[in-house]
């Protein structure tokens, strides 16, 4: 593999936020007071979704028609394809439900990896979350700290493509970032070399141009390294 790409999940293949979708389907208004603690700052995500998630109420059934409903950006196969043409390794890395995320994924034939925060149920219609890819050090306090899936294995550039808060971490420690919404106002605040996008279709023509011109000098650095003594 010559690197790596970190994809989002929620505004990036899914051209919603499923989580919020969710959410106002299947759970109080009240859902709203505990987003609006959140984006003041006085909770991480992490918490956030935890006391959401235990508001709603649905049945598998209802989950299993809510993800035949997520709508997909149709730049979402073509990217992949790109990039796994490319030699790049692709990881789906969301802070939203693990359950949601591999339902969609699933729908377009494609067997990725994927890194999310695990919805299990607990009895009916309840759900709860659990955080199996959390870490305390994490800066944006998500359920799922991204930066936490950048493999040190590969050899080559790692790209982080994404939307929003919970992609400012692995941002600022990749290479490169294709960014949306919040985390294109992020990169431009912070300095973070970035191309803004508006969907993956125009991620793959950037994708495909960058590499163009990158990978033969990336090949050629490799062949070297490998053919060097000792």
């Amino acid at each position: 593999m010559l690197g790596q790409i970190l994809l989002d999940f929620d505004g990036t293949i899914a051209i919603e936020d499923t989580t919020d979708c969710l959410l106002e389907r299947f759970a109080p208004p009240s859902w709203r007071d505990v987003e609006d603690a959140w984006e003041a700052g006085l909770i991480g995500s992490r918490e956030c979704l935890a006391r959401q998630i235990e508001l709603v109420r649905a049945s598998e059934e209802d989950l299993e028609r809510f993800i035949a409903d997520v709508h997909i950006d149709p730049g979402f196969v073509p990217f992949v394809e790109a990039c796994s043409a490319a030699r790049f390794q692709i990881m789906v890395v969301s802070d939203g439900l693990d359950r949601i995320v591999r339902g969609v994924v699933k729908r377009t034939g494609l067997n990725l990896p994927i890194a999310a925060n695990r919805l299990e149920q607990l009895a009916g219609d309840r759900w709860k979350l659990a955080f199996p890819h959390a870490s305390t050090n994490c800066s944006s306090a998500s359920g799922n700290c991204k930066c936490a899936h950048a493999s040190s294995a590969l050899l080559g550039p790692r790209i982080v493509v994404g939307d929003g808060r919970s992609d400012f971490c692995a941002a600022g420690s990749s290479d490169y970032v294709f960014a949306k919404g919040r985390l294109r106002t992020h990169c431009v605040e912070n300095g973070i070399a970035h191309a803004p996008i508006a969907n993956l279709t125009e991620a793959t023509l950037l994708f495909d141009d960058w590499f163009r011109h990158v990978a033969p000098l990336s090949e050629v650095a490799h062949e070297h390294a490998e053919a060097e003594p000792g």
